[in-house]
């Protein structure tokens, strides 16, 4: 496995242009499967996820290529309606196929997507919605049998004990575009990846209003036709460089994100010295000592993002004084303290809280990555660190960001990858 080994204290200057969004492109790489014509997808970064994706998709019959950077064209003429465990336990978001397999096919059989380390990630809500549509839906050997001869439009309900269901909504959104009558999807996920999918499903002949809000009203029609469509910017990527500016001297501007989609994450950041011009590119101008302590509570958007709270927690660290997050989207996600702690980090987990006392500075150390936007947290950790840090387990941060260590390469930072001979004995596992 690979590992990336980051000398701190550099000063970051330059560009950094983030790709297209990843958890925008998964839902609407299965949303091709709407239609039996070809669906050119622009703006796909490349990443272990995407190909996983790409692969479930081939292996359900579309025809998948990319014919150029950063573009796929998908064909899903002919598919078949059951995706299997060994393709599907490798990345939890291929639960979105069965929206798509529903509309299509009238039929699904898609296996359980299995755990994750930051938590339980129930999909009854899934379920529910598709329920309500008419599914006939049994659970058996491990896999999602739905039976979707009747289905029908309905009124349904989202809403969970974390919030909205962004997967769940963009699940019943794509059944039900396909789906006779009318639904009405109320509290349903607003994040702007959901939009940018319901802006590609009406490219493609959906009838969609509300997009953009909590409440959806889809009209279902016959079919669906191909379109070319270019996905939004990664705001998790724009709002982790904007973390790494913050941690010392340091001079970047951050190109093809959509400022609006950081409200939240800027707001808690109005302090410091960031702008955005007229063409949104954001610049960050990092001055040690200028922010302040914080209290962050994750919430469903357009509340602060439970993927930058990994990031903040970092940044936070380097931060005098008391700062608290709390995680309502995902109470155990906090696996990357513990690697902080080994950095010099001084927080303590009270329930689904962070208490973060300040330091004035990190260490450098070996730590080990557990999930993706943990890897983030702790290369910005080694960004700001006195010393050499080794991020271990680096295939979390590669399904997320591409290219991460060039682009950090390209501002000036000290980042090298190391591949598993390279990686120091002592530290190979």
């Amino acid at each position: 496995m690979d590992a990336l080994q980051i000398n701190g204290g550099t000063p970051l200057r330059g560009e950094v242009t983030v790709g297209g969004a990843k958890n925008a492109c998964l839902p609407i790489f299965a949303a091709t499967l709407l239609t039996e014509e070809a669906c050119i997808i622009e703006n796909v970064p490349s990443l272990s996820d995407i190909h996983f994706m790409a692969k479930i998709l081939q292996h359900l019959g579309a025809e998948v290529s990319q014919i150029k950077p950063n573009t796929w064209e998908i064909k899903a003429k002919n598919i078949i309606s059951r995706a299997p465990y060994d393709l599907v336990r490798k990345m939890r978001a291929s639960i979105c196929l069965l929206g798509p397999l529903v509309a299509r096919l009238r039929h699904a059989e898609v296996s359980l997507p299995g755990g994750c380390i930051i938590g339980q990630r129930p999909i009854d809500l899934h379920l529910k919605g598709l329920t309500k549509l008419g599914c006939d839906i049994e659970i058996k050997k491990g896999y999602i049998n739905i039976d979707a001869k009747s289905l029908h439009g309905n009124s349904v309900f989202l809403g969970g004990r974390h919030g909205s269901t962004v997967t769940g909504t963009a699940n019943i959104v794509m059944a039900a575009t396909l789906t006779p009558g009318d639904t009405r999807i109320d509290f349903a996920a607003c994040e702007p990846e959901i939009e940018d999918l319901c802006k590609m499903l009406s490219s493609m002949g959906a009838q969609i209003e509300g997009i953009g809000t909590h409440s959806l009203r889809i009209q279902g029609v016959d079919r669906l036709h191909g379109c070319t469509h270019r996905v939004i910017g990664d705001r998790i990527e724009a709002g982790t460089f904007i973390a790494a500016g913050l941690l010392g001297n340091n001079n970047i501007k951050i190109r093809g994100a959509d400022p609006h989609h950081l409200m939240a994450f800027l707001h808690q950041l109005e302090e410091a010295d960031i702008k955005i011009d007229s063409d949104n590119n954001i610049h960050v101008q990092g001055h040690p000592g200028s922010l302040k302590p914080k209290e962050i509570i994750t919430l469903p958007f357009p509340g602060f993002a439970t993927d930058l709270q990994a990031q903040i927690t970092t940044l936070l660290a380097i931060t005098p004084g008391l700062s608290i997050i709390t995680e309502r989207i995902y109470p155990n996600r906090f696996m990357h303290v513990p690697e902080l702690e080994r950095m010099g980090a001084q927080i303590s987990i009270e329930g689904s809280s962070a208490i973060i006392n300040g330091v004035k500075k990190l260490y450098g150390a070996p730590v080990m990555a557990s999930d993706l936007r943990a890897s983030a947290a702790l290369v910005l950790a080694g960004l700001a660190a006195e010393g050499e840090t080794i991020v271990q387990r680096i295939y979390h941060l590669d399904r997320g960001y591409e290219d991460i260590d060039r682009k950090l390469q390209n501002l000036g930072a000290s980042v090298q990858r190391l591949s598993a001979d390279q990686i120091p004995l002592e530290l190979a596992s």
